[in-house]
């Protein structure tokens, strides 16, 4: 398998996962339909995605593109990526255990166990998860399936970018959640500069940014409402140079703009998102992202994976 992560090699991996995935479909709304100004929107709603994301897409490209051993794969995760895991390795008639943090939601959690995985809850952040998966890799030899940091990840990820463009081929600008990078990371390598990438990153854990802002991965804040999904506490190393090649601009939103896009998202359009998958909408309900005069702007509605509970329904 390539290195790169350009359009070459995400159509040569969205050929081997496509009987695997779904094409999640898009909804053009306006701005006017949440209370802005009213201008073009096009939802990528990968939260209609097998587990619950778009994660599944780098799970399947993980556990079809490399030699699996007779230990399975392992995982860390804030929850869906483990979700994804758990469901790509129950379709492959794969092992798989996954290890998530204690701020991991409880709809995660459950989906993980539904899909017949081995899960151990470790630590109060995906960092520990991560610790605890490596030295689960050491004692087992499972196979490490990274959530944002391999190769194989970012390529499953760009596929989502190639959808869209067949979906949406006239947008400007697509605003795109970041945590640790994988989803931004293989968008970016797909348009390759064709269009505006803006990356959103919730005020509390600004891991992009920070990193953009030293000139490398750095340990950044780790927290908020959506930290089972968007605060690893810092970004891949192999998506930071795509980063700073194919990312414009990364703008933050408060975890109070990120509940409103949730509200908004469930009045306006019965969308049911968890924080992490209403943040790129954040952006644009809070100001944070400003389109321009008949620009085309494209926001992905990335997870779905919550409860009553989760988004204060209760």
């Amino acid at each position: 398998m390539t290195s790169r992560v350009d359009r070459k090699s995400i159509e040569r991996v969205a050929a081997i996962i496509a009987p695997y995935v779904r094409a999640t479909p898009t909804l053009e709304v306006s701005g006017a339909d949440f209370g802005v100004s009213s201008f073009p929107l096009v939802l990528k709603l990968e939260l209609l995605q097998h587990s619950g994301s778009f994660k599944a897409r780098g799970a399947f490209a993980n556990l079809l593109l490399r030699p699996l051993p007779a230990a399975g794969v392992v995982a860390a995760s804030g929850g869906n990526h483990g979700a994804a895991v758990a469901y790509a390795a129950m379709r492959l008639g794969v092992r798989a255990k996954i290890f998530v943090p204690t701020v991991s939601s409880p709809a995660k959690i459950r989906r993980i166990r539904e899909y017949g995985a081995e899960l151990s809850i470790v630590g109060d952040r995906y960092a520990d998860a991560l610790a605890a998966s490596e030295a689960w890799v050491e004692q087992s030899a499972a196979l490490p399936v990274h959530a944002y940091d391999q190769v194989e990840t970012l390529l499953g990820q760009g596929t989502l970018g190639m959808e869209l463009t067949r979906q949406a081929p006239g947008l400007d600008t697509v605003l795109v959640p970041v945590g640790g990078g994988g989803l931004i990371g293989g968008i970016a390598g797909w348009y390759g500069g064709t269009v505006t990438i803006v990356g959103v990153e919730p005020e509390m854990a600004p891991t992009l940014s920070e990193a953009l802002r030293a000139g490398r991965p750095v340990d950044a804040p780790a927290g908020g409402i959506a930290a089972d999904s968007l605060a690893p506490r810092r970004v891949g190393k192999l998506m930071f140079p795509i980063a700073q090649a194919g990312v414009a601009r990364v703008v933050l939103v408060s975890d109070a703009a990120i509940r409103r896009a949730q509200e908004a998202l469930w009045s306006s359009v019965r969308i049911v998102a968890e924080p992490g998958g209403a943040a790129a909408l954040a952006a644009i309900l809070s100001g944070a992202y400003v389109p321009a005069a008949r620009e085309q702007v494209g926001v992905l509605v990335s997870g779905g994976n919550s409860t009553a509970v989760d988004f204060g329904r209760v």
